[in-house]
């Protein structure tokens, strides 16, 4: 499997909090990694360390050469009085070695034709949501880096949306890192998780993790609240 990120023994404060205490953590491609935890426990911040948007007190960040990085945000603010199309907001990302057919694959992929000629600030949350997976996949991602990808989508929408994140991994391949907190979905869909909260509590298997002693601390079991585990297969293959 081609290694595309590895983070090693990452550690970070801010001021005399700590945030991050000696976090390690690697995505091949071809697989999709979450990473869980309860607020607080510093997700959405080695997201901003392995986007290089913050730089660790110690540790270090490998990336694969020439990686292509596709980002989906937790949140993205557009003003409610700037003239904006959800096509003039795609636009806007750097497409200039995508052809209008690889364009329109992506939109159909995401299932926003429709949308284009609308203005983004009244589209649904889980209508902005994909739009912004589409952003990410404009730019022909090595790895897609998505931080809470269904905020603000309603529990039928989230299951769209995390089946539709498994089928793109498998369409291109891509290696997949992922925070969320929607662990009845996650788990069904994920291959291997981080369980963080300032270090790494435990890491695996989804199967394994739910039963080690830490997770359990932190969200209890699982199976009484009818919690799918993983039972996703994918008939891709790793290179």
């Amino acid at each position: 499997m081609t290694l595309l990120l590895q983070a090693k023994h990452i550690s970070i404060r801010f001021g005399q909090k700590i945030i991050l205490t000696d976090v390690s953590l690697s995505v091949h491609r071809g697989e999709i990694v979450t990473l869980i935890g309860p607020n607080g426990a510093g997700k959405s911040t080695i997201v901003r360390i392995v986007l290089g948007l913050l730089k660790p007190d110690t540790g270090e960040v490998k990336l694969k050469p020439n990686i292509k990085i596709g980002y989906m945000p937790q949140r993205l603010q557009v003003e409610s009085y700037f003239p904006l199309s959800v096509g003039r907001f795609l636009q806007l990302t750097n497409t200039s070695s995508l052809d209008k057919k690889s364009f329109e694959n992506i939109l159909h992929k995401v299932g926003i034709p429709h949308l284009l000629a609308h203005p983004i600030q009244e589209i649904s949350g889980g209508e902005f949501q994909r739009v912004l997976l589409a952003r990410a996949l404009l730019r022909h991602p090595d790895l897609l880096v998505l931080d809470e990808p269904a905020q603000s989508v309603d529990i039928t929408g989230q299951e769209e949306l995390y089946n539709l994140i498994v089928q793109i991994r498998d369409e291109i391949n891509c290696g997949i890192l992922m925070v969320s907190h929607d662990l009845h979905l996650v788990m069904a869909g994920t291959d291997s998780v981080v369980c963080l909260n300032k270090h790494v509590c435990c890491s695996g298997h989804p199967e394994d993790v739910t039963k080690h002693p830490e997770f359990l601390n932190l969200f209890g079991d699982l199976k009484p609240k009818g919690i799918a585990l993983y039972t996703h297969r994918h008939n891709h293959r790793h290179d």
